[in-house]
């Protein structure tokens, strides 16, 4: 069994914070991820976009790290957007209720 590498990407631009994540998200890799949240999941005055468009796998712990992003942005009433979420993953989150809190696509 082949087991794709955790990687984050990220971008920032006059708008946003965009982390491409790619590989798989789970327990494994949560001290890397939160690494890379860390500085700026409280930044307010830009939108955080995470892209999935290479996320192969998910497990509680990631989306555990996603929850904890959804309340902390909103909080602070800062965009949190998620994007080019792959079926299996879109499945996921709809089967444990959080696709509803998330806010998909490009806009800020």
């Amino acid at each position: 069994m082949s087991v794709k590498q955790f990687l984050i990407e990220q971008v920032e631009n006059n708008e946003a914070y965009i982390l491409h994540v790619s590989g798989d998200l789970d327990l494994a890799v949560v001290q890397q991820f939160r690494a890379v949240l860390g500085p700026i999941v409280n930044q307010s005055e830009k939108a955080l976009i995470l892209d999935l468009k290479n996320l192969n796998y998910i497990d509680s712990t990631g989306i555990g790290i996603i929850v904890s992003i959804l309340k902390i942005r909103d909080g602070l009433h800062a965009p949190f957007i998620v994007q080019n979420i792959p079926p299996p993953i879109k499945r996921l989150f709809d089967l444990t209720g959080i696709s509803g809190y998330l806010t998909e696509g490009t806009e800020v």
